[in-house]
């Protein structure tokens, strides 16, 4: 998106910044205030919130900004004014606030991020996620609400979803028709816990549960959900193919059955242990005998596959272009096409007895897995973004898939009310009454 830096300094050049709100003050958030504060010309940051405002004023501070605490939409228009960084814990200041255009929701939790997105929905503000949690659970009934109310909905550049998305439409308009969206992963055991993880999460200064859900597979598997919805892709099957492979990416061109992924009409899949990595890759095909000449001249081989791939991931760094692109084009990164054709499911990371009330993801009870939305849907398993807080009915054993019926929902929930809405509005009912009601009877 080169067009981006233009734009971005014209706005810059004439004092009209794209005014950024960021909700979430942990790793991710504290990259992306450091990287707009200090490398973005052309967008302010004009508050954060976090539930622990010491911890978002931390974050300004550190990044050499002024942090100053808001109390009102109008405080937040004031300090900003001032060229200074509101930071509240409220986030109708943010959503509600005349000095915001964008918001970035950089909290990774579901039910807070279903709040958020109907806040940013209802006061009119763009929604740049990088949350993929919340957007893998209910994002195709909240980018219908957003077009319903003239915003802009978009997950984020930088994270790998994103970035496949650009390769994808990139690989589609050179004329090549894209049959796998793939991730490279360099590590995948979904028994890993928060305790095994510890180690590494203490040496980068993340989350021990955050970087668990890394680990088990769980993230990786909403990542490509989220690329399946996008591009009208599916699943192959319930956890994907998810390759072990040590070579060069490029090999993989003769690793899929390509019969199989034309019936399919393309698919998401992930590869752990390929270089170069971390990264990802789309493997396309091209029906013009002619251009295919071309292609094996230009290195990418005879065929029937041609991989394409984009070494890296620079998260946060990449962040700033999406902001850009949804407030200055109208262009998201990647968001729903419409109906969901992948969720993630829930599975027991071990032996499970009745009773138990499920932790939050890449924690010690469970990790997800890529499956069918329609699938999911029949049989009326639990999408793993609504299995925290759910007490099972029942013994389940390990690596068993959890559904409705198995578990009682927690009464009360947002999340719930939202997933029924979706399942109606695409699929004619509800897999699951909302919470409240006795589960896996609806």
């Amino acid at each position: 998106m080169t067009v981006i830096d233009s734009l971005l300094l014209q706005r810059q050049t004439e004092g009209r910044p794209v005014r950024l709100g960021l909700v979430g003050a942990g790793f991710m958030a504290r990259g992306l205030v450091n990287q707009v504060v200090n490398s973005t010309p052309g967008v302010q940051l004009t508050v954060v919130c976090n539930r622990t405002p010491a911890k978002a004023a931390a974050v300004v501070t550190e990044a050499g900004a002024t942090a100053v605490a808001a109390e009102s939409p109008a405080d937040v228009v004031r300090i900003a004014g001032a060229g200074d960084v509101a930071v509240t814990d409220d986030i109708a200041l943010v959503s509600g606030s005349d000095a915001v255009d964008v918001v970035v929701d950089a909290t990774g939790a579901v039910g807070f991020g279903a709040e958020l997105a109907l806040a940013c929905i209802a006061g009119g503000k763009h929604l740049v996620l990088l949350n993929a949690e919340v957007d893998a659970t209910l994002g195709p009934l909240l980018a219908t609400k957003a077009d319903a109310a003239g915003i802009v909905y978009s997950g984020a550049d930088g994270d790998q979803p994103a970035v496949q998305m650009n390769l994808l439409r990139f690989v589609r308009q050179i004329g090549l028709r894209p049959l796998v969206a793939g991730n490279i992963k360099g590590l995948q055991d979904p028994y890993r816990n928060p305790t095994t993880q510890e180690g590494f999460a203490r040496r980068w200064g993340q989350d021990p549960w955050m970087v668990t859900s890394f680990a088990d597979g769980t993230k990786v598997s909403v990542e490509q959900a989220l690329v399946a919805n996008a591009a009208g892709f599916t699943a192959p099957k319930r956890g994907l193919y998810a390759m072990d492979h040590t070579g060069h990416v490029d090999e993989l061109t003769q690793r899929y059955d390509v019969d199989e992924l034309r019936n399919l009409g393309g698919v998401v899949d992930y590869v752990v242990g390929a270089r170069p990595g971390p990264g990802v890759y789309v493997m396309a095909e091209h029906d013009d005998p002619k251009q295919r000449h071309y292609l094996e001249l230009y290195k990418l081989g005879s065929g029937p596959l041609y991989s394409f791939y984009t070494p890296y991931h620079l998260c946060h760094f990449e962040v700033p272009t999406t902001v850009a692109r949804v407030a200055l084009l109208g262009d998201p990164a990647i968001r729903p096409l419409g109906a969901p054709q992948v969720d993630v499911v829930t599975l027991a990371k071990t032996d499970l007895p009745a009773g138990t009330v499920l932790d939050r993801p890449g924690g010690y009870h469970y990790y997800g897995e890529a499956e069918r939305a329609d699938v999911t849907h029949a049989d009326r398993l639990l999408p793993v973004g609504l299995a925290e807080g759910c007490r099972l009915r029942r013994d389940v054993r390990r690596d068993e898939v959890i559904g409705y019926a198995d578990v009682e929902l927690p009464s009360g929930r947002l999340v719930d009310r939202l997933r029924a809405e979706q399942d109606e509005r695409f699929f004619g009912e509800p897999a699951a009454h909302p919470a409240g009601a006795s589960a896996g009877t609806g």
